[in-house]
């Protein structure tokens, strides 16, 4: 959400500064692209302990409770 108030704040900053129609679109589209990139890589930073967890889970499972017959 915070990411979509930023994008509308700034479109708005730059029709009132009087920039071009193309410049804007440019502008945002650069924008939304570098916003859906760190709100990715946000995502995966929140999602390491997780996946450290499950890795550690899967290594216990193979090592000490799966036994091949």
């Amino acid at each position: 959400m915070l990411e979509l108030i930023f994008v509308l704040v700034f479109i708005a900053t730059l029709l009132v500064t009087g920039l071009t129609m193309v410049t804007v679109f440019v502008a945002t589209g650069v924008a939304l692209l570098v916003m859906m990139l760190l709100g990715m890589i946000g995502a995966v930073i929140k999602l390491v302990p997780w996946l450290i967890v499950i890795a550690l889970g899967v290594w216990f499972f193979k090592s000490f409770v799966y036994s091949p017959r």
